[in-house]
């Protein structure tokens, strides 16, 4: 009868932990999609910051980006990014574990979905009121715009250091290149700069080497994600 009254216990203080944990994520995300709608009004929609990339007189279109800068771009910053649906949990996990554990690829939980609307709204400097909001924003970016066109966006929005926004100024800036004709050590060290463009801009000696450490990275990830084989990576590395 003691052993029938404990798991009683238990079982209605699962119960009130289930509620408690559903009626904090249905406020969370009334909240984030408050936030969304405050960011929309304030800062514009999502199609009106779209079309200002895509109207600019640098817009690189998907088509005329090297196949090695996105699938190094992907390897490194969200290697799900073809899969997901803007979020990605697994992603997210394993973000978290990598952390832990010094055997994992260091990685970030942020898709290139959310970089994206990071980036289109200037909202570099995240807090908890944009963390929410962003949600809606990469979700409704799915919906809106297919997986060329979001890593299209991505490229052309992202700093990759010296001031240099978008693929083709830093394609250019860097290498005297268009984008199209970047080599694959050009592309797989580019591909690493964004995650933190003062430290890897090529504009010193020090950079640079802190930016062929990231190279390397970058290139480990493509193997382990089966874009390169080893040897093919020590190849453009070297």
């Amino acid at each position: 009868f003691s052993k029938r009254r404990a798991m009683k216990k238990i079982l209605h203080i699962f119960l009130a932990i289930v509620v408690v944990l559903s009626i904090s994520l249905a406020s969370l995300a009334f909240y984030g999609y408050v936030q969304f709608q405050r960011f929309s009004a304030q800062t514009g929609s999502l199609t009106t910051l779209v079309e200002q990339v895509e109207n600019s007189d640098s817009y690189v279109e998907y088509h005329d980006l090297p196949n090695t800068l996105i699938r190094a771009t992907v390897s490194i910053e969200d290697h799900r990014f073809f899969e997901h649906d803007g979020v990605d949990y697994i992603g997210l996990v394993r973000a978290i574990l990598s952390q832990i554990n010094e055997n994992l690829l260091k990685s970030g939980g942020s898709t290139i979905t959310q970089q994206l609307a990071k980036n289109l709204y200037g909202q570099y400097d995240s807090n908890l009121s944009w963390k929410l909001a962003e949600f809606f924003f990469a979700r409704e970016l799915e919906s809106h715009y297919s997986k060329s066109e979001i890593f299209a966006l991505y490229v052309n929005v992202i700093n990759y250091g010296n001031g240099y926004v978008g693929i083709k100024e830093a394609s250019e800036g860097y290498f005297g290149k268009e984008p199209a004709d970047l080599s694959d050590a050009q592309c797989t060290i580019l591909a690493g700069i964004p995650q933190v463009p003062n430290k890897y801009e090529l504009t010193s000696t020090e950079n640079v080497q802190d930016a062929k450490e990231r190279q390397k990275l970058v290139l480990d990830a493509m193997v382990e994600y089966k874009y390169l084989n080893q040897t093919q990576a020590d190849e453009i590395y070297a």
